[in-house]
């Protein structure tokens, strides 16, 4: 492995962007406001090879931010061991700054679903998912951040509310919180909720990381609008409005950028950065 000895140890209050290859170049040479940048774990899970030389380089920059999506954390069946494994080893080699999954499901039995699927919110799924945090927060050595789902129904079965199952999650586990703003937007759009009663419920306290990102916008069946979050767009007027709402209520936190699908050039990646600053610094 290389060497990854040069390290900062915590998220600056500052703007952050999903790390894609071909920005590597472009991101070191004129990052704009960029002080840290978040990978996804499952790329960076081999031996070697350019994806691990261009992240040791990162590493001695910019806070790394890693980001699981497939630990299942909210899965009826116990964790992967191996894929746990294989995080901590990375986790070990990079240090990184901050790390964090989804409040999601993802697998069933031996099949990996490629998709972040709701769970309804009961005790039974409060324990459960309180036991994997522990499992991963134990075998990592670390803090893990849980991020807020982005949702499409709910259950009939749920007695807690979102917002109230996570903040029980940090009680039992002492984990942190990513507080993804679209997913929010995107939520209460779809369930017909207000996304600022949302946030105002939050534990925001334990907030980590804030989020935000692009989405499609689409309709159900009965033509009310459905968003889908597809982080292939830039942010809307109204997440950005949101995330100003937010940060009234967290004060500065680190504020990153998603663009995963349709991935633009860095100069409008650069600028959607700049645009977070301004929300940062207001």
């Amino acid at each position: 492995m290389l060497d990854t000895s040069a390290r900062f140890d915590r998220l600056p209050n500052a703007i952050g962007v999903g790390y894609k290859p071909q920005h590597f170049n472009d991101l070191r040479a004129d990052p704009g406001p960029v002080a840290w940048v978040e990978v996804h774990a499952e790329n960076y899970m081999g031996d070697g090879g350019r994806p691990l030389a261009q992240l040791a380089a990162l590493s001695d920059e910019f806070a790394i931010s890693v980001h699981g999506v497939g630990l299942s954390i909210g899965g009826e069946t116990p964790l992967d061991t191996a894929h746990l494994t294989r995080l901590k080893k990375l986790c070990d080699w990079i240090n990184p700054a901050s790390f964090s999954e989804h409040l999601a499901w993802s697998t069933h039995g031996s099949e990996f679903l490629n998709d972040l699927l709701p769970l309804p919110y009961t005790a039974e799924t409060l324990t459960r998912v309180a036991d994997h945090i522990n499992q991963v927060q134990d075998v990592l050595g670390r803090q893990m951040l849980l991020e807020n789902p982005s949702s499409y129904l709910t259950f009939a079965d749920s007695t807690l509310s979102e917002t109230d199952f996570l903040a029980e999650l940090t009680h039992r586990t002492h984990c942190g919180l990513l507080l993804d703003v679209n997913n929010v937007f995107i939520s209460a759009t779809n369930l017909g909720q207000s996304p600022q009663a949302y946030i105002d419920a939050f534990p925001t306290d334990k907030v980590g990381e804030i989020h935000v990102g692009g989405h499609d916008e689409d309709q159900d069946d009965n033509g009310a609008p459905l968003l889908i979050d597809s982080h292939g767009k830039p942010v809307v007027d109204p997440v950005w409005a949101l995330l100003d709402y937010t940060l009234a209520q967290t004060g500065p936190a680190p504020v990153l950028v998603e663009w995963d699908n349709d991935v633009p050039d860095w100069p409008t990646l650069k600028a959607e950065a700049a645009r977070a600053a301004v929300a940062l610094s207001t």
